[in-house]
């Protein structure tokens, strides 16, 4: 495993776009080299198009299973709402461990986790919540061309 963790960075590092990529998806707290390689590899169906094929993130985050769906027929709503069970299994899971660490490291997401637990929420519906944020993260620093940053300052035009 770890010859092909080091081909890989070597492969990522010898391709511009793909290291330019790489540095703009690890620069998002919680998300590391192993799921920033993931997401650039589920990202692109053809090797070179990636952040081109899934190009919305809400798609993807349908696609990683982050996104909870109603069970409803015509007007009646039966259940909670429940994610896919036919999303790609190993992006959820490394989504899943990037929104551990970054619960833990990142002071605004804590916040947010401790929040909506107080408010009497399902922990693993505001873990689920987390990971859909990291992956909208994600295609926002993608889409903007620039590293996240952290203080970012909301200006209203």
């Amino acid at each position: 495993m770890a010859k092909v963790d080091k081909q890989l960075d070597k492969s990522i590092a010898s391709d511009e776009e793909l290291n330019r990529l790489f540095n703009l998806v690890t620069s998002v707290e919680g998300i590391g080299a192993v799921t920033a390689r993931e997401v650039l590899i589920t990202t692109a169906r053809r090797p070179g198009n990636e952040f081109k094929d899934f190009t919305e993130a809400k798609r993807y985050a349908c696609y990683a299973g982050v996104v909870p769906f109603q069970h409803r027929s015509g007007t009646s709503s039966r259940g909670k709402d429940r994610v896919s069970h036919l999303a790609n299994k190993t992006v959820k899971t490394l989504l899943h461990m990037s929104a551990l660490s970054a619960i833990n490291h990142c002071e605004e997401l804590r916040d947010y986790y401790q929040r909506k637990v107080a408010e009497g929420k399902n922990k693993m519906s505001v873990i689920n919540a987390v990971r859909n944020k990291l992956v909208l993260r994600i295609f926002a620093v993608v889409g903007n061309n620039q590293k996240y940053d952290k203080n970012y300052d909301y200006s209203l035009a």
